[in-house]
């Protein structure tokens, strides 16, 4: 064998090292899990989170974030975080890789279910929201946390969304997010693991104490709209029959009922 031969071959040798090595990568690796660091003086606490009820009793509780797992859809059918002022930063942060997440007993969807499907790794709670610690920023890269979305929704109107309830934190102060897909029977699926395709997503808000709760909702179809955001606002009751979830379940039943049959807009900037 000539040198041209035996160069020609250490290289056919080396390109097949090198594909073989991204099929294992690509199929088989999974980074290890987001784990809290030593003496973090910034953790949430989330008992003071108005929780919805869980129609799963799948319910994970991490540093900054509280979630209820549908094993079903392979999603989150809500998730709850606080949002404050002081989270508003525009620090610049790497993205880690979507990893399961090590607190859902049944395992949350492995991130390769997305991988061809067309559809964006959307984030529930935003990792936009959460710049503010390297660590709070990867946890919402768990699996767990995301949902099928198309990628010109993602980046369009619920992104509007988004942004805007940041600039209202700005504007009033702490706010309570409670966020999903509205999982239902019928919906397309990605992936090995059947991962559910919601056709609309919902987002509330609240702001203020307890006693004096104010709240707003959202609900969306999924596809992007050119449409201001205020034309997609709901009652709190209408989520709950779509969703089969009690919203403010805490709360006295009096007050329970006058805030989620409300529709309404008045004191919520939408300029």
């Amino acid at each position: 064998m000539n040198k041209r031969d035996k160069n020609k071959l250490i290289y056919t040798a080396l390109l097949l090292i090198f594909v073989v090595g991204f099929w294992v990568f690509e199929n088989f690796y999974t980074p290890d899990v987001y784990s809290s660091p030593e003496n973090s003086d910034r953790i949430e606490n989330q008992e003071e989170l108005l929780l919805p009820s869980s129609t799963t009793g799948a319910i994970v509780v991490h540093d900054h974030f509280t979630l209820s797992y549908s094993e079903k859809y392979e999603q989150a059918e809500w998730v709850a975080y606080s949002l404050r002022k002081s989270h508003l930063t525009n620090d610049d942060r790497r993205r880690p890789y979507f990893v399961e997440d090590p607190k859902v007993r049944s395992k949350s969807a492995d991130w390769r279910n997305y991988r061809g499907s067309g559809f964006d790794r959307g984030h529930l709670c935003p990792a936009g929201d959460r710049r503010f610690s390297e660590y709070a920023y990867n946890q919402t890269f768990y699996t767990s946390n995301i949902s099928p979305q198309r990628k010109d929704f993602n980046a369009g109107v619920w992104n509007r969304l988004e942004m805007k309830v940041r600039s209202w934190c700005k504007r009033y102060g702490d706010l309570q997010v409670i966020v999903g897909g509205v999982l239902e029977r019928g919906l397309e699926v990605i992936g090995e693991e059947d991962v559910a395709v919601p056709e609309a997503y919902y987002k509330i808000i609240a702001r203020g104490e307890e006693e004096e709760l104010e709240v707003i909702a959202f609900l969306m179809p999924h596809k992007e709209s050119q449409q201001g955001l205020v034309n997609f606002v709901v009652s709190v009751d209408e989520l709950e029959i779509l969703t089969g979830i009690d919203f403010f379940q805490e709360l006295p039943d009096q007050q329970e009922d006058k805030l989620e049959s409300s529709v309404s807009s008045k004191g919520w900037n939408f300029r």
